[in-house]
């Protein structure tokens, strides 16, 4: 029984990942594997810093919570901060349209909003607990 439910957990645990990762993709007006295919580092560093922050937030659910309902809640709580993170940022940041300067190669960019994203996580997870 205790294999079953190792099981299931690592599968709810990684269809989270993908899903937020894919909504993640939904956010930007260019497609992330079409630009990290084509060799845009800013777009592959922002998204390495996305998968992080979003496996932080799950790590952090899956630790603190015996239940995959409870889980996948606080999950999602410590997600949609990270999504409200991108939009905030962006909004606090009007000379600097995150977007376009991704999409140019803007690696500082890219770099910096991967921090911002994995700071997030952190300090949200520290909620989660």
């Amino acid at each position: 029984m205790i294999v079953l439910d190792i099981i299931i957990s690592l599968f709810v645990i990684v269809l989270l990942q993908f899903a937020g990762m894919y909504v993640f993709s939904l956010m930007t007006p260019y497609r992330d594997m079409e630009e990290i295919n084509n060799g845009n580092v800013a777009v592959g560093i922002t998204m390495g810093g996305k998968f992080v922050a979003t496996a932080i937030v799950l790590c952090i659910a899956a630790y603190t919570n015996s239940s995959i309902w409870h889980m996948s809640l606080w999950f999602a709580v410590g997600y949609v901060c990270l999504i409200a993170t991108y939009w905030i940022f962006d909004w606090l940041t009007p000379g600097v349209k995150l977007s376009d300067q991704l999409k140019h190669g803007n690696v500082a960019v890219g770099t910096l909003l991967a921090a911002v994203y994995i700071g997030i996580a952190i300090a949200v997870s520290s909620l989660i607990i």
